[in-house]
Protein backbone atom coordinates (compact mmCIF):
# COMPACT_ATOMS: atom_id res chain seq x y z
CA UNK A 1 0.00 0.00 0.00
CA UNK A 2 1.35 3.42 -0.95
CA UNK A 3 2.12 5.87 1.88
CA UNK A 4 -0.69 8.23 0.85
CA UNK A 5 -3.19 5.36 0.74
CA UNK A 6 -2.07 4.20 4.17
CA UNK A 7 -2.44 7.72 5.56
CA UNK A 8 -5.91 8.06 4.03
CA UNK A 9 -6.91 4.71 5.50
CA UNK A 10 -5.68 5.81 8.94
CA UNK A 11 -7.64 9.07 8.69
CA UNK A 12 -10.81 7.20 7.74
CA UNK A 13 -10.26 4.83 10.65
CA UNK A 14 -9.89 7.79 12.99
CA UNK A 15 -13.08 9.37 11.63
CA UNK A 16 -14.96 6.11 12.16
CA UNK A 17 -13.70 5.84 15.74
CA UNK A 18 -14.81 9.42 16.43
CA UNK A 19 -18.26 8.65 15.02
CA UNK A 20 -18.48 5.52 17.19
CA UNK A 21 -17.71 7.53 20.31
CA UNK A 22 -21.19 9.05 19.98
CA UNK A 23 -22.74 5.62 20.60
CA UNK A 24 -23.38 3.74 23.83
CA UNK A 25 -21.11 0.79 24.65
CA UNK A 26 -23.41 -1.94 23.36
CA UNK A 27 -24.02 -0.11 20.07
CA UNK A 28 -20.27 0.38 19.59
CA UNK A 29 -19.57 -3.27 20.29
CA UNK A 30 -22.26 -4.47 17.89
CA UNK A 31 -20.94 -2.28 15.05
CA UNK A 32 -17.33 -3.26 15.73
CA UNK A 33 -18.18 -6.95 15.73
CA UNK A 34 -20.54 -6.88 12.74
CA UNK A 35 -18.11 -4.95 10.51
CA UNK A 36 -14.83 -6.40 11.81
CA UNK A 37 -13.68 -3.07 13.24
CA UNK A 38 -12.28 -4.89 16.27
CA UNK A 39 -9.36 -6.15 14.19
CA UNK A 40 -11.04 -9.43 13.29
CA UNK A 41 -13.41 -10.76 10.70
CA UNK A 42 -16.94 -9.39 10.43
CA UNK A 43 -19.26 -11.52 12.56
CA UNK A 44 -22.73 -12.76 11.75
CA UNK A 45 -25.89 -11.68 13.54
CA UNK A 46 -25.93 -15.12 15.17
CA UNK A 47 -22.34 -14.80 16.46
CA UNK A 48 -22.94 -11.34 17.87
CA UNK A 49 -26.19 -12.52 19.43
CA UNK A 50 -24.42 -15.38 21.19
CA UNK A 51 -21.79 -12.96 22.50
CA UNK A 52 -24.46 -10.70 24.04
CA UNK A 53 -26.93 -13.44 24.95
CA UNK A 54 -29.67 -12.08 22.68
CA UNK A 55 -31.36 -13.24 19.49
CA UNK A 56 -29.99 -12.40 16.06
CA UNK A 57 -33.18 -10.39 15.50
CA UNK A 58 -32.34 -8.23 18.51
CA UNK A 59 -28.82 -7.70 17.14
CA UNK A 60 -30.35 -6.70 13.78
CA UNK A 61 -32.57 -4.17 15.56
CA UNK A 62 -29.62 -2.72 17.50
CA UNK A 63 -27.56 -2.54 14.30
CA UNK A 64 -30.37 -0.83 12.37
CA UNK A 65 -30.93 1.74 15.13
CA UNK A 66 -27.19 2.36 15.40
CA UNK A 67 -26.73 2.81 11.66
CA UNK A 68 -29.62 5.30 11.62
CA UNK A 69 -27.85 7.26 14.37
CA UNK A 70 -24.58 7.23 12.42
CA UNK A 71 -26.35 8.46 9.29
CA UNK A 72 -27.74 11.47 11.12
CA UNK A 73 -26.16 14.60 9.57
CA UNK A 74 -24.76 15.83 12.88
CA UNK A 75 -22.95 12.56 13.58
CA UNK A 76 -21.88 11.73 10.04
CA UNK A 77 -20.38 15.08 9.01
CA UNK A 78 -16.75 14.10 9.68
CA UNK A 79 -17.17 10.93 7.62
CA UNK A 80 -18.87 12.88 4.84
CA UNK A 81 -16.01 15.41 4.84
CA UNK A 82 -13.53 12.57 4.43
CA UNK A 83 -15.48 10.87 1.65
CA UNK A 84 -15.97 14.16 -0.24
CA UNK A 85 -12.19 14.67 -0.45
CA UNK A 86 -11.88 11.94 -3.11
Amino acid sequence: MAPDEEAARRLLGDAILIALEELDDREKDVVRMRFGLDGGQPRTLEEVGRHFGVTRERVRQIEARTMAKLRHPHRSQKLRDYLDED
